[in-house]
C-alpha cells in the first residue's frame, strides 16, 4: 500500500512539473482561396457612367426602398462583401458641396470607432476625389468618392455581411481594396 501510495505521489508530481507546461493554442482563421482577378466592363447605360468589375462580383440595383435609380450594390459573395454605390448627378457648384460634405459625414460618423482614417486623394485628367481607408472595428473598412465636378458623384462604401475583426478581414480587406482601386482607375463618365 505505501509503495503504491509512493509511485502515484512521483507520477502526481512529475505530471505538475514546469517543464511540461503547454500554453494554448491562438485561435485561427480559416484559409481563403483567392479567385483570379479577371475584369469586365460593366455599364450603366441609365446613368452615364462604366467601370470594371471582377468576374466574382455580382451587380444588381440597390433594394433599399429609398434607393435612388442609379444606385447598384456589387456583392462580393465569396468574401461575404457589399460596396454600395450610389451615382448622383451635379446640378450646380451648391449641389456638389452639399455631396462633398454628405460623403465627409458618412466617412467621419465612424470616427468614434476608428483607430484611424487615412484619406487618399485621387487626382485624374477626367475627375478627382478621395479613397478613405478606416482602420479599427468600425463598420465600414473603405469609401471613396469621385466626381468630375460639373456633372458627376459617384460615392461608395464596403461593408461586410459580419461584425468585422480587424485581423480576421486584413486579407480579404486587402483583396477587395485592389478591386476598388480598379474601378475608380477604370471609371468613364458617359457624355
Amino acid at each position: 500500500m505505501r509503495n503504491t501510495f509512493f509511485i502515484f505521489s512521483v507520477f502526481l508530481l512529475a505530471a505538475c512539473s514546469s517543464d511540461t507546461q503547454t500554453t494554448p493554442r491562438p485561435r485561427g482563421y480559416e484559409r481563403i482561396e483567392f479567385p483570379a482577378k479577371e475584369y469586365d466592363r460593366f455599364y450603366v447605360n441609365a446613368c452615364h457612367y462604366s467601370f470594371e468589375l471582377p468576374k466574382y462580383a455580382l451587380v444588381r440595383p440597390d433594394p433599399y426602398p429609398a434607393a435612388e435609380e442609379c444606385w447598384y450594390n456589387v456583392y462580393y459573395k465569396p468574401f461575404g462583401a457589399t460596396l454600395h454605390l450610389s451615382y448622383r448627378p451635379v446640378k450646380n457648384r451648391t449641389d456638389l458641396f452639399k455631396l462633398f460634405n454628405d460623403s465627409r459625414e458618412m466617412v467621419f460618423k465612424h470616427v468614434m470607432r476608428a483607430d484611424q482614417i487615412v484619406e487618399n486623394y485621387i487626382q485624374k485628367p477626367n475627375y478627382q476625389g478621395i479613397y478613405y481607408e478606416l482602420d479599427g472595428s468600425t463598420a465600414t473598412n473603405a469609401q471613396f468618392y469621385v466626381t468630375d465636378s460639373t456633372h458627376h458623384f459617384l460615392r461608395g462604401s464596403l461593408y461586410f455581411n459580419t461584425k468585422t475583426n480587424q485581423d480576421s478581414i486584413a486579407p480579404v480587406l486587402k483583396f477587395l481594396k485592389e478591386d476598388m482601386l480598379r474601378l475608380i482607375e477604370t471609371l468613364e463618365w458617359e457624355k
